[in-house]
């Protein structure tokens, strides 16, 4: 999406909003027009009966953390889990088929180099917003938030979306 006509400006810019059923939605986009980016955003919270918020409304339901994803077959758990509590990650979760980490905002790239030096790539690493708490939805409400959240993925200029709402009645 980036690299369309050179000469555009484009900035990274994070909406805050709700959804259905008061979910918050922290929505991060790539945009040369902010404006196109909150009207299509807000045009589509409305529609679903959500909103789009001020800026702060939402990001107090999350914290802002570094996530790594490590292939259980490139590192021995203990390995990991010592380079990742040495260097002050957070927490060290072992998932079905990767490892994650989780590390404060201003310490992802400090750790994330200290396991390249082990591991040649990640599964995926990325700066996220995680929600403090989850939000619990019966069947309808959790289909009609992903709904909302695939509308907005559609968008253009939409990069990321966070959400509170719990999705495993979806299973």
């Amino acid at each position: 999406k980036s690299e369309m006509g050179g000469d555009k400006n484009y900035e990274n810019l994070r909406y805050e909003g709700f959804g259905p059923s008061n979910v918050a939605l922290v929505i991060e986009t790539l945009t040369d027009n902010k404006n196109r980016s909150a009207s299509s955003i807000r045009t589509v919270l409305q529609k679903n009966g959500g909103r789009l918020g001020e800026s702060g409304s939402t990001t107090h339901m999350f914290f802002n953390c570094g996530v790594i994803h490590v292939d259980k077959n490139k590192i021995r758990e203990e390995e990991l889990f010592d380079i990742a509590i040495s260097t002050g990650a957070k927490d060290c979760i072992t998932l079905d088929e990767v490892f994650e980490i989780i590390t404060e905002k201003g310490d992802f790239y400090k750790i994330k180099s200290e396991l390249e030096k082990k591991i040649k790539n990640f599964n995926y690493s990325s700066i996220e917003w995680r929600p403090l708490s989850y939000i619990d939805l019966n069947r309808a409400q959790a289909e009609k938030i992903t709904e909302v959240l695939t509308s907005l993925e559609e968008l253009d200029d939409v990069q990321n979306i966070f959400s509170n709402a719990d999705l495993k009645n979806l299973q």
